[in-house]
């Protein structure tokens, strides 16, 4: 027997829930299939368990995409104050960390209940532990043959995700599908994601556990954070920010003093003559890492033996510190992934593929990537709200 619906849904993350509890509430018959044995998966795990559910900055310049205006149309439509709203209608309680990032006080288990009620709400149809067998498309209708049954609907909306975190069942199965549907996919990398370092960068290794904050580069585009120091390269907020930018082969750039402006040094030099430049880092960076960069850059004696063009050397090196990683830690690491379903093939209103009518992709799966701390789940809100409003 084969059940019909307005629409069917594939994915119960962030974006593919939020679209459905909007499209049944609208009055369409909806069914979401997911084949996790929970909801929201990816939600549970985030912000440390607490959800980073959005960020009050939100704005199309704070997302990666082939077209850097894509989202805004999704994004200024839903807007991190209309999720804000749902969060506070369900009476979960939240606070602001730093840089607008907002987080559940409780638990992340209460987005995902929210997220859920509001699919219950309209009466859309749940169904978990449910892999796909078969998929086809035919006189205007797609068919989906699952675990429990056949449905049918004249649309179909993916939400499945990117390949990032593959232990909680990511997959590429929305390119995939994308693909087999004639829609270009820009090749997708691992991004927000730690970096790692060569073996020339042993020294570095030793510092594993050391966090500083930091100004971190990658090309024109930095991000002021604080970054960690593992046994295998780098991570932390800043550098999570700027891997999304790394290429192979490119270095990064790390200043280690963001709040000294050029000249400090030679002022230092008149204002402490006899202090020597490892006791000067000490003062200013962990432990560790001051002797490090100290060792490094092997400044023998005080400031006052020093020349000023030494100097402002040791200053441009300490503004800049370069490194070049050789790679990511991948997918098993990254919490998204830049590239995705090229946005040249939908309506950036609606998330509709422009040669197929009826099929949608929403969510981490479509090539528009958010910064680090709540961009990514408002533009899974934003783009399933869209793609909802369509059905």
């Amino acid at each position: 027997m084969t059940d019909r619906y307005d629409a069917i849904i594939l994915g119960a993350g962030g974006a593919g829930l939020m679209c459905a509890g909007v499209a049944a509430q609208r009055g369409r018959r909806v069914l979401v299939i997911d084949h996790a044995d929970e909801p929201g998966k990816k939600i549970l795990i985030s912000g440390g368990g607490r959800c980073n559910f959005t960020n009050l900055h939100t704005a199309p310049d704070r997302y990666l995409s082939s077209n850097p205006h894509f989202a805004r149309s999704a994004l200024d439509r839903y807007t991190p104050a209309d999720f804000l709203a749902m969060v506070e209608r369900h009476g979960i309680a939240w606070h602001e960390k730093t840089l607008g990032q907002l987080f559940c006080d409780g638990s992340a288990r209460q987005v995902v209940a929210m997220l859920v009620d509001e699919c219950a709400r309209g009466a859309a149809t749940l169904r978990l532990n449910a892999p796909i067998s078969e998929l086809s498309h035919a006189d205007g209708l797609f068919t989906v043959c699952y675990r429990e049954g056949i449905a049918t609907a004249p649309a179909l909306v993916v939400a499945t995700g990117g390949p990032s975190i593959p232990k909680i069942g990511a997959t590429g199965f929305a390119y995939d599908l994308a693909r087999r549907f004639g829609l270009k996919v820009v090749e997708p990398r691992p991004a927000l994601v730690p970096l790692t370092l060569s073996q020339d960068e042993a020294l570095f290794r030793s510092l594993s556990g050391v966090s500083a904050p930091v100004l971190a580069r990658a090309g024109r585009t930095g991000f002021r954070e604080a970054a960690l120091f593992t046994h295998r390269g780098l991570s932390g907020p800043a550098i999570l920010q700027v891997s999304s930018y790394w290429r192979h082969g490119q270095p990064i750039a790390i200043d280690f003093l963001p709040d000294h402006c050029e000249g400090w040094l030679i002022d230092m030099k008149r204002s402490r003559p006899r202090i020597s430049l490892a006791s000067l880092l000490a003062g200013l960076l962990p432990g560790r890492l001051a002797e490090a960069l100290a060792d490094r850059i092997a400044l023998p004696g005080p400031l006052d033996e020093q020349r000023d063009a030494r100097l402002r050397e040791v200053e441009r090196r300490l503004a800049g510190w370069e490194f070049r990683p050789n790679g990511t830690e991948g997918y098993a690491k990254a919490e998204v992934a830049v590239g995705g379903v090229s946005v040249d093939a939908l309506s950036s209103k609606t998330m509709a593929a422009k040669s197929l009518p009826g099929l949608f992709f929403i969510g981490e799966a479509v090539d528009v990537t958010g910064w680090l701390g709540g961009y990514n789940f408002q533009w899974a809100w934003a783009s399933g709200w869209a793609a909802a409003h369509a059905l």
